[in-house]
């Protein structure tokens, strides 16, 4: 994986121009309506644990957190962020967008959960599991896997291999299409998981892949609320979610009690976690994005994440 990059080539001015207006749109869903008092309550929780400031991020200069929280107690949903439209490097977290978009192509009839796949190199490119413990092997070329298998992977393990068969079974064009149609312009896939060098030739120049705070929460309300695509492929995204294996992140600030739907993500500067919470008796979606190495990012998480379901559950223990 690489860092945010910066256009190495020299690219079609139009081109350019597009991608600059793109990332300026920030649409959600129209029920998503933001509480100020709520997101000053979130700005001042960031600000106590020295989050809402600038990061150094090397290379890629200045970085800020990227953070929403979506309250889903009410009648209605209620939104409160910090520099949610912050498009920001996702590092794993942007493989929820390419199980999407392969699991609304299953839902089409295009290929199945059961349709094989073969492995081909350089798309291999893990060496170790990004969980040691985790016992399934590597995946190497000329493997012969299944779609179900290469999204349990991903997902869960966030196998990196698995990703990169998964981008060129969906395709870009189709990931990316399915994003913009609701509007989260900006949040492109535009890299896969490997160098530069090895990738195909229509995307050795482009922008590294970012989102922000507030499309990951968006797509986490849709899948809440069975609207990403169809209630097959909402449904299927959350189970898969749910069987997330790093639990290193905002989950340590969870109760036992509680389930977490989500993705990680982490890679040099970067640590993010997205997903939704869910007790039995408060639920919201949180989205973080932090450009903080993960040994430092951990600590920091597990209190954010402890806070915020602590001002759950005084709000709605009443």
């Amino acid at each position: 994986m690489k860092l945010k990059n910066k256009i190495t080539f020299l690219l079609g001015a139009a081109f350019l121009c597009s991608l600059n207006a793109s990332a300026q749109k920030t649409t959600t869903d129209k029920a998503l309506i933001e509480d100020p008092s709520f997101s000053s309550m979130l700005r001042s929780l960031t600000a106590d644990l020295d989050l809402n400031k600038d990061f150094d991020v090397g290379e890629d200069g200045i970085e800020q957190l990227s953070f929403a929280v979506v309250d889903l107690n009410g009648k209605k949903p209620v939104l409160g962020s910090v520099n949610s439209t912050n498009f920001i490097y996702p590092a794993s977290v942007y493989k929820m967008y390419v199980a999407a978009e392969v699991l609304h192509q299953i839902s089409e009839e295009k290929y199945f959960l059961t349709s094989p796949v073969i492995v081909h190199s350089p798309n291999d490119v893990d060496k170790s599991r990004e969980l040691d413990w985790d016992p399934r092997p590597l995946i190497k070329n000329g493997d012969t896997v299944s779609v179900a298998y290469l999204l349990d992977l991903m997902i869960t393990r966030s196998d990196n291999s698995a990703a990169n068969c998964l981008i060129d079974l969906a395709q870009r064009k189709n990931i990316n299409a399915m994003l913009h149609s609701y509007g989260w312009e900006g949040s492109e896939v535009t890299r896969k998981f490997l160098s530069r060098k090895f990738e195909d030739s229509d995307y050795v120049a482009v922008r590294g892949t970012e989102t922000c705070a507030l499309h990951a929460a968006d797509f986490m309300y849709k899948i809440e609320t069975n609207q990403l695509v169809n209630p097959w492929v909402s449904m299927q995204m959350k189970s898969l979610l749910g069987r997330q294996l790093d639990t290193t992140k905002l989950s340590t600030g969870l109760p036992n009690n509680a389930m977490f739907y989500h993705k990680t993500g982490w890679y040099a500067y970067w640590t993010n976690d997205v997903g939704i919470v869910d007790d039995g008796k408060i639920r919201y979606i949180i989205s973080c994005f932090l450009p903080i190495e993960e040994d430092f990012a951990r600590p920091k998480l597990r209190q954010l994440s402890a806070k915020v379901y602590d001002y759950f559950k005084k709000k709605y223990s009443k």
